[in-house]
Parts: C-alpha cells; sequence; structure tokens
C-alpha cells in the first residue's frame, strides 16, 4: 500500500497491473466508506461501490479477519425479507499514536481513535542544552548533547504513550518542526538541534510499530483535509515560533523536490529591509508574522502614543504580508481555501480580515470569490490528530 509520504511522489513504470493490486484497491475503497459514511449493510455498500454483493462479502469477510472491521448488529431500517446486518470500520477496536514535537516548550503525544478523537494524551517539557543530534545520535563535540537529549525524550514520550492504548495499535505519527525526507529522517530542525535525524528508524526500532514523520505543518493540513471539513486544493499556514505550511492539491499533499513544500516562512515579503530575521537576512515572513513577532510588535504598539491605531497597523502590516507571500501559490495552484492555524486571538479579526482582502486583491477577479481564508479548528491539537492520519492512511488506505 503506498504510504503517505510516497503519495504524489511515485512514478508509472508501466507494470502490469496485478490482479492482487485490484483486490487490495478495493478493500481500501470498503475502508474509506465505511470511515467516511458510518455503518452500512452489505448490500448498501455493495450499491455504494458499485461492486458484486458477492465480491463485497468477501471483501468484508477479509477485513473482519484482519480486525479492521466489525459487525454491529441488525439494521433498525424496516425491509422486506431477512434484516440487513450492519458493518463498519472498528472504530473501538483499533487505535493510532500521535506525536506534536512543534511546541515551543513541550513535546506532546496521544493515543487518538480512527476518528481523531483523543483518548490518552502526555505532554513533557522540552529538554535543555546546546548540542546537535546527528544521525548517528552523537553531539557535536565539546557541546551538551540537547539534541540527542530530545531523541532520547520523545522515545521515552511514546513508550510511556503506548503503555496509554487499550486497543492494538496501528502505528504512530510524528509531526515535527523542520525539513522531514521521505523516509522519515529529519534533515534540519534547530529548534530541536536536530540534523539528518533517523526519527522514524529510532522509534520503529524502539517500539515495533510502524512509524511515519512528515512536518508538523504537513500533518496539520492532512487534519484540516480529513477531519476539520477542508477541501481538495487548500493550503494551511501553521503559525508559531516560526511560519510554515502544507498543501492539499487535487485531494493529495505536495512534498516538492526537496521534501520542502511549504517552507514559506524564510521567503521575502517585501523590497524594505524590515527586522533581521534569525536566518541572518531582512524581510522574511517570519519577521512579520510568527506568534513572537507579532507578539513583540503589539507590545510595542501598546506602548505608543495612540495604542488603538498602532495595534491595527501591526494586524494589517502582518495579514498583508501573509497574504503577499500567498497569492502566487493560491493563483498558480488554484487554491480555494486558506487556513490560518495558531492562536485564535492573533489570528482572528483584523489580521484575517487584512489576509482575506489583499489577497483577492492580487488574484483575477472572480464571481463568487476564487479563495476563501478561515481559521483551522482545534489548533491545539491539529498536529496530534494529523499524526493519526498519516497512520490511518498508511495503514488503512483511510484519509
Amino acid at each position: 500500500m503506498t504510504s503517505v509520504r510516497d503519495r504524489g511522489h511515485s512514478k508509472r513504470t508501466g507494470a502490469a497491473t496485478l490482479p492482487s493490486d485490484g483486490r487490495a484497491n478495493n478493500l481500501s475503497l470498503v475502508r474509506r466508506t465505511l470511515h467516511a459514511d458510518g455503518a452500512m449493510s452489505r448490500a448498501d455498500l455493495s450499491r455504494t461501490l458499485g461492486l458484486t454483493r458477492v465480491t463485497v462479502s468477501d471483501l468484508v469477510s477479509d477485513l473482519m479477519d484482519r480486525g479492521h472491521v466489525v459487525e454491529l448488529g441488525q439494521s433498525g431500517e424496516v425491509r422486506p425479507g431477512k434484516p440487513a446486518i450492519l458493518v463498519d470500520i472498528n472504530r473501538q477496536g483499533l487505535q493510532v499514536i500521535g506525536v506534536d514535537l512543534s511546541g515551543e516548550t513541550a513535546l506532546r503525544s496521544a493515543v487518538l481513535d480512527l476518528d481523531g478523537n483523543i483518548l490518552e494524551s502526555l505532554e513533557r517539557p522540552l529538554g535543555t542544552g546546546t548540542g546537535t543530534a546527528t544521525a548517528t545520535g552523537q553531539a557535536a563535540t565539546g557541546q551538551a548533547a540537547t539534541g540527542q537529549a530530545v531523541v532520547e525524550q520523545v522515545l521515552e514520550l511514546v513508550a510511556e504513550t503506548a503503555a496509554k492504548a487499550t486497543a492494538p495499535l496501528l502505528g504512530i505519527g510524528v509531526g515535527t518542526p523542520g525539513i522531514v525526507s521521505g523516509d522519515g529522517v529529519v534533515l534540519t530542525a534547530p529548534n530541536l538541534g536536530w540534523n539528518e535525524v533517523p526519527v522514524r528508524e529510532l522509534l520503529e526500532q524502539h517500539t515495533g510499530l510502524p512509524t511515519l514523520v512528515s512536518n508538523d505543518a504537513d500533518a496539520a493540513v492532512h487534519a484540516d483535509h480529513t477531519f476539520g471539513g477542508g477541501c481538495d486544493d487548500e493550503i494551511l499556514v501553521k503559525i508559531g515560533r516560526g511560519v510554515g505550511s502544507g498543501v492539499i492539491v487535487g485531494g493529495r499533499r505536495a512534498r516538492g523536490a526537496h521534501s520542502a513544500a511549504g517552507e514559506i516562512g524564510h521567503v521575502t515579503v517585501g523590497t524594505d529591509p524590515g527586522t533581521l530575521c534569525v536566518c541572518g537576512r531582512t524581510g522574511c515572513l517570519e519577521t512579520w508574522m510568527s506568534v513572537p513577532s507579532l507578539e513583540r510588535a503589539l507590545a510595542d504598539a501598546a506602548a505608543a502614543e495612540d495604542p488603538e491605531a498602532a495595534t491595527a497597523v501591526v494586524y494589517k502590516e502582518a495579514g498583508e504580508r501573509l497574504a503577499i507571500a500567498l497569492a502566487p501559490v493560491v493563483g498558480v495552484l488554484d487554491l480555494a481555501e486558506v487556513v490560518l492555524s495558531g492562536p485564535r486571538h492573533l489570528l482572528g479579526g483584523p489580521l484575517l480580515d487584512a489576509v482575506q482582502q489583499t489577497l483577492l486583491s492580487r488574484l483575477l477577479h472572480q464571481d463568487p470569490q476564487p479563495v476563501t481564508v478561515r481559521l483551522a479548528e482545534d489548533p491545539q491539537d491539529i498536529v496530534l490528530r494529523g499524526a493519526a492520519v498519516m497512520v490511518l492512511w498508511n495503514q488503512l488506505g483511510v484519509a
């Protein structure tokens, strides 16, 4: 089965389709349909999927043997003949671990059910130090092993979380800051002190569970697309200590040639110098839109002669800069939604309005308007839920 990290990244080889491929696709269709539409009879599944009743009965039996589907009992609907037996995805009998490493001061993990509900959650303070974890797990010479200490924290946290599960675990999904390769190696995550850290391999060795690792904004867009009512063509901008985004095009997440699609935080968004960024340049989007940057600007505004007017300027300028960065992306990919995920008290109201107005002013006029801008639901848990979605797709073909 194609994993989340490989979707949209594979190439056609011209190889003939095997009968087993068709069966695997049909099994995924059954799981996806039940997950999205809820319990139904085998006859209803047959009509929905356009497959014969014999084929559907065989597929359901296979999935029941695997523990992916369960019978719920007789349907309450009155029909002629024998009462139908309802089947559904095994919502209560399978669980997933989601991990969120994007917090500024803490690492989070949770046990979730197949509907993205958090059943148990754990949080641990982020370790301190100045070292760097590498592919070999060694710290830079002469420095404290900060990066490696974080790796060890993650391994311990996930093991503790797995012990909280009350049903078989399908796997682990991880959302992390930084750039992540297709095989689950965190190529660089400066905030964690990580460089070429094989997070997927380390977690699989430590837990024995299938593991998927993704950038935190990419995980977040999966959550919005699957559980948050997102559409098949959207960009989610995750705003925290940095600014990143995840992009869904045609129902599939864009990865990019270097596993860095959506890295917009260090895009220059003006010809004026702006504030010096941590990357060493000026004019980066993060110097206007990250939470620390917004909070600093608002604190300065509060001390101004006219605090209300100065605060309005901060929100307006930040929203305009974000829209300037997004307009070419939205236009080129013909996206229908821009979703902002982060502190609602900062992103709602005037900032959201400034993004919407500036974006529309920079796109080809259409009626109805070509793109909408909204806030994400449940931004606190969006990475955890998105990490779970990655596992659902990888293990069940459900998204």
